[in-house]
């Protein structure tokens, strides 16, 4: 099946996609993929609204570090909500492997192609927040189809998992900062 129909069906909250690449071990690539697709797109989208409101800054190495961004959380984040959706909240299929929630939670990722707009004035926030939602749900769902959960396990998995989260970023963002500035001071 072509990325980009996979990538539309994904968008378009498609259950049955999240079922059929849970099964396929061949689709790892392909969720790669859309991670990556949906990252430039999101960071093509900020560039161009950086450039209308006056600034250009490091195009090409901010695009490859959100890239890189983006797939670090990518991989943390399937982690840890494979590890709180099989060990706390243990839905009927505990034999679930993180390759199965890793594809389905890559597909989520779809929706934010739309990102690539988020430069429009005046609409782009607007754009960007459709996005984060749409993207949202299609997690929801990616969570529910991977582990054969209920909706209501599959968000409480999405809120504790982005809660976890939430305090890593906290944490590498404070270390990373303390060590500029121990940097700086020396």
């Amino acid at each position: 099946m072509s990325l980009v129909n996979r990538m539309i069906r994904a968008a378009r909250l498609d259950s049955s996609l999240y079922e059929e690449v849970e099964k396929d071990t061949t689709a790892s690539n392909q969720a790669v993929m859309v991670v990556i697709i949906a990252s430039i797109a999101s960071g093509v989208g900020s560039a161009i609204a950086g450039h209308l409101a006056g600034g250009l800054g490091p195009l090409i190495g901010g695009l490859v570090l959100g890239v890189i961004t983006a797939l670090i959380g990518w991989l943390v984040w399937s982690y840890i909500t494979y590890i709180i959706g099989t060990r706390i909240f243990k839905g009927p299929e505990t034999r679930a492997t993180y390759g199965e929630l890793f594809r389905c939670i890559g597909f989520s990722y779809s929706p934010n192609v739309i990102s690539i707009l988020s430069f429009i004035p005046a609409l782009g926030p607007i754009i960007a927040f459709i996005a984060l939602i749409w993207a949202l749900a299609a997690m929801v769902i990616a969570v529910r189809q991977a582990l054969d959960f209920t909706t209501g396990r599959a968000i409480a998995t999405c809120i504790v998992g982005f809660i976890v989260m939430l305090v890593i970023a906290a944490v590498v963002g404070a270390v990373t900062a303390g060590l500029i500035v121990l940097t700086r001071l020396r």
